[in-house]
């Protein structure tokens, strides 16, 4: 389940931080999990001379993650996500949306940033205007929706890769048979846990979460070309209300759909 890449400024960045895994930013500490990645986004907000040193790693610290999902229902909140090359150079930075409602549903939806640091124009999610893509999991298909190429991609979510922080996030995977998860100590304010997939299937090497008092703030993901994405969540909102639509997908008139929905 390939369809084209992100166009412009986040085609590379969306398709594998959503159908395969969401490949998100900064690099990660090349050994052992005892020394997570550098601050998310440190090299963009903060001197590294400021940069907290990283405490050990502690094993209860891996219970942040999956307390965290044990008592999460909906999320929604916005973020900002850039990607850096294997030498840790910014190329790509993009705005979006996630919204989570467990089990087993969520929505996904990024735009590329214009040259002048402008979000591209709002569009909703089954319109065939505007630059982005969206990924929703209706709880029964995984919809990927490129709307740079007009072409929608769908798979039973029972066929799809399973491996992918937004399956975890949303209950549609099991996260203790999924993936490793260790404590990995704190760094810039976060108490950061690691996430490894189990299996080979995923297009991430490894993911960490970034905890402040509970709350998911960031996600760093080493996609297997050593690019590294870091996704700083805003205006988090965590279980309230979410509409049954906004975790849904209808493909846009003149849309190409590629695949075949379970129904």
């Amino acid at each position: 389940m390939r369809p084209g890449v992100i166009g412009a400024i986040a085609r590379t960045t969306f398709r594998a931080l959503a159908l395969a895994a969401l490949m998100l930013p900064q690099l990660l500490a090349a050994a052992a999990p005892a020394a997570p990645v550098a601050a998310p986004a440190a090299a963009a907000t903060t001197p590294a001379a400021s940069t907290p040193a990283a405490s050990p790693p502690a094993s209860s610290d891996a219970k942040l993650l999956t307390d965290y999902l044990d008592n999460l229902k909906t999320l929604r909140t916005s973020f900002v996500q850039t990607l850096a090359d294997p030498n840790g150079r910014e190329i790509d930075r993009a705005t979006g949306t996630l919204i989570v409602s467990r089990p087993g549903k969520f929505s996904w939806a990024i735009k590329p940033e214009t040259p002048g640091g402008a979000a591209a124009p709002k569009t909703s999610a089954t319109t065939d205007s505007g630059a982005g893509q969206l990924m929703v999991c209706d709880g029964v298909n995984l919809w990927f929706y490129d709307r740079d190429l007009q072409q929608v991609t769908v798979k039973p979510v029972d066929a799809a890769l399973s491996a992918t922080p937004a399956m975890l996030l949303s209950g549609t995977v099991d996260v203790r048979k999924s993936f490793a998860i260790t404590g990995a100590g704190q760094r810039a304010g976060l108490d950061w846990v690691l996430v490894e997939p189990n299996g080979a299937d995923a297009d991430f090497r490894r993911a960490l979460f970034g905890f402040d008092h509970g709350d998911l703030k960031r996600m760093i993901l080493e996609d297997k070309l050593d690019q590294t994405a870091t996704v700083i969540f805003e205006k988090i909102e965590r279980n309230r209300r979410v509409s049954p639509g906004e975790v849904s997908f209808r493909p846009p008139a003149g849309a190409d759909v590629i695949g075949t929905p379970h129904r």
